[in-house]
Formats: C-alpha cells, sequence, structure tokens
C-alpha cells in the first residue's frame, strides 16, 4: 500500500498526532491532515481521531486506484463521488458492515467539505435533506437529523449476560487484579479503557468511591458496591507492584512488569478466558451492558442510570430499556394479581 497512518506525539496543540503519508516519500497527504488538526484542535479524544484517519486512509486508497493519487482536486469530485465509494465498499468481499461504510462515508465527507467548502457537487448534495426526529419513546425534543448517503444498519440487540454465565465467567479468573477488573465492569458498568485509564489516586476506598476520567476526558464519581471496595482493597495489598507508576492496574509479571496495563493486554486476558469457559459473549463491554440491564431490572432511575454510565445524552442510556418475554409475564402477573373486574362465572 502507497499510503499508511503514523503516529507520533508531537508537542504542537494544533497538530494531531496523527498523520497520514505515502510509504516511500513520507510526503503527507495535506488534505487529511489539516483536517485531522481541526479536529485535534476541537479536543477530540486521540481514539476517535485515529479512527477517523484509518476511515480516511481507506477512503484515500480507493481514491488512489482511481485517479493514481491520494491529493484531491476540486475538478475530480462529481455528485457520485461518494456514491461510487458507498457502492465500493457494498461489493467488497468479504462484506463490511453497515456502521463501518457509514463511518467512512460520513468521515470522507465531512474532510472534503472542509477543504472544499464552495464545491456543492463534492458532497453529493442530493442526498441531503434535514428532517425532524423523535427521540425513543417519544422521550425529549425534536431535534434536526440530517438523512446522508447511508446504507440501513441492523437494529443492535443489547444481550447482556446471564447469571449463570457471569458465575462461570467470574470462577475461571484466579488473580486479584483480573477479578477486580471485572468487578469494575460487572458492579460499576465502566468502559475497558477507564477501567485501564485508573491512577492509583483515583480510588477512594475510605469514602467508597472511585473517580473515573470518561469519554472526552469527562470526570464523574462512582460509588463503591462492598464487594468492589473488596476486590480492590485485595489487589493492592496483596498483588500490585511497588509504586513505580500512577496506573492503578499494571502488568504483573515479564519485562513490562509495573507498567500500566494495555488494552492488547486486556484483550488477550478476556480472549483467554472465553476460550476456557466457552462464553462467546463475555468481553469487556457485554459486563457494562450487563450492569445496565441489572439496574433497570431492579428499578433504578434514567437519570441515575445515565449518570453511573457516564452518557451525555439519556437516549444513549434509553436503548437498555428492552422488554424481555419473561418481563412481559411478570408484568402482567402482577397486574392481573390486582384485577378488580368481577369475572363471571361459566355455568356447567
Amino acid at each position: 500500500m502507497r499510503f499508511h497512518v503514523t503516529h507520533s506525539q508531537t508537542s504542537s496543540p494544533a497538530q494531531s498526532p496523527f498523520r497520514m503519508v505515502e510509504h516511500e516519500t513520507g510526503r503527507e497527504v495535506g488534505w487529511v491532515n489539516r483536517y485531522l488538526d481541526r479536529e485535534h484542535v476541537r479536543r477530540l479524544a486521540d481514539t476517535t481521531l485515529r479512527s477517523w484517519a484509518f476511515a480516511l486512509l481507506h477512503f484515500v486508497r480507493w481514491w488512489e486506484s482511481l485517479h493514481h493519487t491520494g491529493e484531491v482536486r476540486e475538478a475530480d469530485l462529481t455528485r457520485s463521488t461518494l456514491l461510487d465509494y458507498l457502492k465500493f465498499q457494498c461489493s467488497h468481499q468479504p462484506p463490511f458492515s453497515g456502521s463501518t461504510i457509514n463511518t467512512r462515508v460520513a468521515v470522507a465527507d465531512r474532510a472534503l467539505r472542509h477543504e472544499f467548502p464552495d464545491a456543492p457537487e463534492a458532497t453529493a448534495q442530493g442526498f441531503q435533506q434535514a428532517y425532524l426526529r423523535r427521540g425513543p419513546l417519544g422521550v425529549g425534543r425534536s431535534r434536526v437529523a440530517m438523512s446522508r448517503l447511508r446504507v440501513r444498519v441492523p437494529k443492535r440487540q443489547l444481550v447482556p449476560l446471564s447469571v449463570d454465565e457471569v458465575a462461570r465467567f467470574w470462577s475461571s479468573f484466579r488473580t486479584a487484579r483480573d477479578l477486580a477488573i471485572v468487578g469494575l465492569m460487572l458492579l460499576e458498568g465502566m468502559r475497558s479503557a477507564e477501567v485501564l485509564g485508573l491512577n492509583e489516586d483515583d480510588v477512594l476506598l475510605s469514602e467508597a468511591q472511585l473517580r473515573v476520567r470518561g469519554k472526552g476526558n469527562k470526570l464523574r464519581f462512582l460509588p463503591l458496591a462492598p464487594e468492589t471496595v473488596q476486590l480492590l482493597d485485595h489487589y493492592r495489598r496483596l498483588e500490585r507492584p511497588p509504586a513505580g507508576t500512577a496506573a492503578l492496574f499494571v502488568s504483573l509479571k515479564g519485562p513490562a512488569r509495573g507498567t500500566r496495563m494495555t488494552l492488547a493486554g486486556l484483550r488477550s486476558l478476556f480472549r483467554y478466558h472465553r476460550r476456557r469457559t466457552g462464553i462467546k459473549l463475555a468481553n469487556p463491554h457485554r459486563f457494562r451492558h450487563t450492569f445496565a440491564s441489572d439496574l433497570i431490572r431492579g428499578g433504578i432511575s434514567l437519570p441515575a442510570l445515565m449518570r453511573l454510565m457516564g452518557h451525555s445524552d439519556i437516549q444513549t442510556t434509553l436503548r437498555y430499556v428492552q422488554i424481555t418475554p419473561q418481563d412481559v409475564y411478570v408484568e402482567y402477573a402482577r397486574a392481573v394479581a390486582q384485577h378488580t373486574r368481577p369475572v363471571p362465572k361459566i355455568s356447567s
């Protein structure tokens, strides 16, 4: 491949750490990097910038296959540019997921608009229509939504783990560190990146609280369940190496001992225990779903759950309000038990 994405720490607050360059010459793809710089100035998270950089890398490689260059000229853009790009992805084998296709097209659309604001043909305007959209269950104000050039994505079902699956997966762990990590996901609903980003001074056991930095570096405090306090206390006293880093969760052995645990290490840990237990759905985010589903069934209010989950929009929290056949039966039985209308007797 002629182009690739590089990552390097930069001291400039106006320059994205992710750059798209040519392999041989190291020359930057200017229009892409200018867009990434703009998004970096807006203080987007590095994970988001990385995702968008690779989405644009896919577009640039497709563009190069047609025009033999990674640079985009305004004269080459047509009304069908993004539609052709979407068709190219839809015909790929194996097929890309709908969400992947939509993300790539949307990011390319925004980057092209940023580079060529006066080129209306560049962004497939025929597919842009504004309309008012109501929130799920009719909650919230109507808001303007954009009907973009996109493919339909099946509605994702949030399937929590069963009690038996949680018990089996939990029992496969042996170290206090790993039990504490799973406990924070299951009992506190934390994201994997939030768990790995914890520092030693974020744990306030005397106050039964945890300081968490979520998406967008938003700070929130989580109340700690007694079981979570015990898990964290055991890990800190029994296994965590002597202070050499601010990180709470660190590697316990090997050359990296004492350094912050990585996302790749966490994935490897869960992959090993999935194979060991045979529970294919046991991944870090599935424990977060399980936490939310358990609290919803326990009767927690949506605003409280929204705060605990670190959501910025209650519409996101509403995704966890799902009625199962068992829930329907329980509600039906409860309502029938309170039924006051006399039932006519059937004569024999």
